[in-house]
């Protein structure tokens, strides 16, 4: 993933400037061998200097071959049969017909190595524009020893044939500039990638025309000259562009940014939420460490810190409106971020909820949704979890606590979802009180934050003496590791089961994604899309509970030797397991 990072001078940080010349080079000698062994049975007799001269390219585009692979990843029998088809290529000059083959098979080769990614249109246009620039360099390399005249009498007219290659190059670039996604907008100016285009596609064009002036004055052989430089620098900027990390779209005024930023020789994930004029969180996930600020370029740097009932660590940024920068810092080391703020106010978030609301937004990230972010999960109690917490306060009633402590928050869900459980709590007769005791139920409401905080006290207060011995349950937006992992064990009522496999596959693609971040439930909402209708089925009661070779309580140490790694990916709480407690709730 490599999204909206400002690139190093070259436009391309990531690539390996010696790695990729070599690359180049080869692909370059390997274009000249296989474009004459093709034409080969065009011409008589060869000259002792072209003997020599496709000797070193077979010679120089083996060993360069067997160089590359100390310096990338590539595919063995790839790398052996290049090697093979450049050592003979050269020999079988000898005999026309089957260097015509190898050659072939060697053009074949070249276009599987600079493919942009393989597969339909672009697969097309990687076999026209190497082929055809193979060609060029063939009839150069040929006609510079052996005039054109004395060339074998064929249907094939070499002087046309300049500007039907050159012009086959220039359409082959139009299309893979039309494809790329960066042919208008400031990315084609501004990375590697998109000059890379720009050169692939002004310099045949130059070629075409004079490849057409020339042949109109009967000088057309002269037009394989002249343009070689052009047809080959063209040709090292398409054989760049598969090596050349594409630039990520721009970033999208009200549409939350995740980024790689590579910073310190690490590579962090960023968030950027909403990406609006004003306050701003940037998130980073607790895998890129504890030493991260940001702040936008000549602004205040804010370090980031945990937020309650939040994984990872969060920067509030003040973004001013459009366009600017935002700077990255690890410890000494600092990279920038572009963002683009536009200028429409974003949505009103309370610094309590803005954590999950970009959690939420994540999901729809990850999934490769570009939406504008217009609400939170706290602005309103779904339908859903409406009927969720309705089912959890009438099996509480079965279990007859005295009462039901509730914690509530201020937000809009919140205020809601407590107003639905008081008034279901008197319909069954089970009193609310704002108090623990022994005998109660604890029931949150809040957000993560107060949510986190409830729990924390929960923890304590039952570590010192019996309370809320009829359970601790959370509502179903607080499915979420830093909340649950604050008690031994909490239940929740869910409409569908954690470990299915959708939930499993959201749980993976975020950490992925984000660094290792375990999922949340307004993220896998986001993720699955009008999906999550279908994913919903009865109400179920669910326990998360961490997960100790001994019983313990959470952050008390293990005992020695009992410590076992238990953070696999898939999980939606580290270091703890959720299972069913019931059956539907009906």
């Amino acid at each position: 993933m490599d999204h909206h990072v400002t690139p190093a001078a070259t436009g391309s940080s990531g690539v390996d400037s010696a790695a990729l010349v070599l690359r180049l080079i080869l692909l370059l000698a390997t274009a000249f061998l296989a474009g004459t062994g093709i034409l080969r049975p065009l011409v008589g007799p060869l000259p002792r200097k072209l003997w020599v001269t496709t000797g070193a390219l077979g010679v120089g585009s083996a060993v360069l071959a067997a160089v590359s692979a100390a310096t990338v990843d590539v595919n063995l029998v790839a790398l052996i049969v290049h090697i093979v088809l450049a050592l003979a290529v050269p020999v079988l000059l000898r005999w026309p017909s089957a260097g015509r083959w190898a050659s072939l098979a060697l053009v074949v080769l070249v276009v599987l190595e600079t493919s942009v990614d393989g597969t339909g249109i672009s697969f097309a246009i990687d076999t026209v524009y190497v082929a055809s620039a193979a060609l060029w360099f063939g009839v150069t390399l040929l006609s510079a020893w052996v005039p054109v005249e004395e060339w074998r009498s064929t249907p094939l007219r070499v002087g046309p044939l300049s500007v039907s290659l050159a012009g086959l190059l220039t359409l082959a670039g139009v299309v893979q500039l039309g494809v790329s996604g960066v042919a208008f907008d400031r990315r084609l100016y501004e990375t590697l990638f998109g000059i890379s285009l720009i050169v692939v596609v002004l310099l045949p064009a130059a070629v075409t025309v004079v490849s057409a002036i020339l042949l109109s004055r009967n000088a057309s052989t002269r037009g394989y000259r002249y343009g070689v430089a052009g047809v080959a620098l063209g040709f090292v900027a398409w054989s760049a562009l598969a090596a050349v990390p594409q630039p990520a779209p721009l970033p999208v005024p009200g549409v939350p940014l995740l980024a790689d930023a590579t910073v310190g020789g690490a590579t962090v994930p960023v968030l950027v939420s909403p990406q609006r004029p004003g306050r701003n969180l940037v998130h980073f996930p607790a895998s890129a460490g504890t030493d991260l600020s940001a702040g936008v370029e000549g602004g205040i740097v804010t370090t980031a810190a945990a937020r309650a009932g939040a994984e990872g660590s969060w920067a509030e940024v003040e973004l001013p409106p459009g366009r600017s920068t935002l700077v990255v810092h690890k410890g000494d080391a600092t990279t920038t971020v572009d963002v683009d703020a536009g200028t429409e106010a974003g949505p009103a978030v309370s610094d309590a909820d803005a954590p999950e609301c970009a959690e939420a937004a994540l999901g729809g990230l990850v999934a490769e949704k570009r939406d504008v972010l217009t609400s939170c999960p706290s602005d309103a109690l779904s339908p859903e979890d409406r009927g969720s917490l309705v089912k959890l306060v009438e099996f509480l009633a079965s279990r007859k606590p005295s009462a039901i402590t509730l914690v509530e928050d201020k937000s809009p869900r919140g205020g809601q979802a407590a107003q639905l459980v008081r008034e279901t709590a008197a319909r069954v007769g089970l009193p609310v009180r704002p108090d623990a005791a022994a005998d109660t139920a604890l029931v949150v409401v809040s957000g993560w934050s107060d949510g986190y905080l409830a729990m924390s006290r929960a923890a304590e207060s039952q570590r010192l003496k019996p309370t809320h011995q009829f359970g601790l349950y959370l509502a179903p937006w607080l499915l979420n590791g830093p909340i649950v992992n604050t008690v031994a064990s909490a239940a929740m009522p869910l409409r569908f089961d954690p470990r299915d496999q959708l939930a499993v596959s959201y749980a993976v693609a975020v950490g992925n994604s984000f660094g290792g971040e375990s999922p949340s439930l307004g993220g896998f909402r986001t993720w699955l899309g009008p999906q999550w209708t279908a994913v919903n089925g009865e109400v179920q009661l669910f326990a998360a509970a961490q997960v100790n070779a001994m019983p313990m309580y959470p952050n008390e140490p293990h005992a020695p030797g009992m410590q076992a790694a238990r953070d696999y990916a898939g999980q939606w709480i580290p270091d703890g397991t959720i299972v069913p407690i019931s059956g539907a709730l009906r």
